[in-house]
């Protein structure tokens, strides 16, 4: 009997049995972390892309609302005489992204009255410079920005009159055409709306 005990294959089994469940064991524990590895990468994913929802919300979505906006129904004074004037507002409209109905021409003093209802004054300085800057900046109010374009080649802002519109709000000074554009849009999203 005891020869057929040593002879009798089970115990072999068993030992193999017991080490293919403790391997099957260890098996569940790795895939156990490779679970939560997972649950926690997908957790940070959805918070990661609900942050950049909400951030967009908050921050890029009111610029883009406000742009919209401001192309769409402010109206743009342009402060220019003759060939300056047909320059600038074709340097707006060229753009495509200004209607003709909210450019407003302001070609002499007369005019003035129409430049009212813009919320942008756009100046050529050569045209209107120092002897009309300060009935300019008297129409102007802080809801109201103003974009001065003063090409260098035809002669400099001189200091006292640039003391003067540096003391006014929402203020741009541009020598070049390219960056007269950029000061334009800028302008239309950063100064303040009235809620009508």
């Amino acid at each position: 009997m005891q020869n057929m005990a040593r002879d009798d294959p089970l115990p072999i089994y068993k030992n193999i049995k017991i080490n293919f469940l403790k391997e099957v064991l260890k098996m569940d524990e790795f895939i156990n972390i490779l679970n939560f590895v997972g649950y926690l990468s997908t957790f940070i994913v959805i918070i990661a892309f609900i942050t950049g929802i909400v951030l967009w919300f908050k921050g890029i979505l009111p610029v883009l609302f406000r742009l919209g906006k401001g192309l769409a129904k402010r109206k743009i004074a342009i402060f220019a005489k003759s060939d300056n004037l047909t320059s600038l507002k074709s340097l707006l409209l060229d753009s495509k992204l200004f209607s003709e109905k909210n450019i407003v021409k302001i070609t002499s003093n007369d005019d003035f009255g129409k430049a009212e209802e813009s919320t942008l004054f756009l100046i050529f300085w050569h045209d209107w410079g120092e002897k009309d800057i300060d009935e300019i900046l008297n129409k102007k109010t802080d809801k109201t920005a103003l974009v001065i374009y003063a090409p260098q080649d035809k002669g400099i802002i001189p200091k006292d009159s640039f003391k003067k519109i540096n003391l006014k709000r929402n203020v741009s000074v541009t020598n070049l055409r390219g960056r007269l554009l950029s000061d334009v849009i800028m302008s239309l999203i950063t100064t303040s709306y009235e809620n009508k």
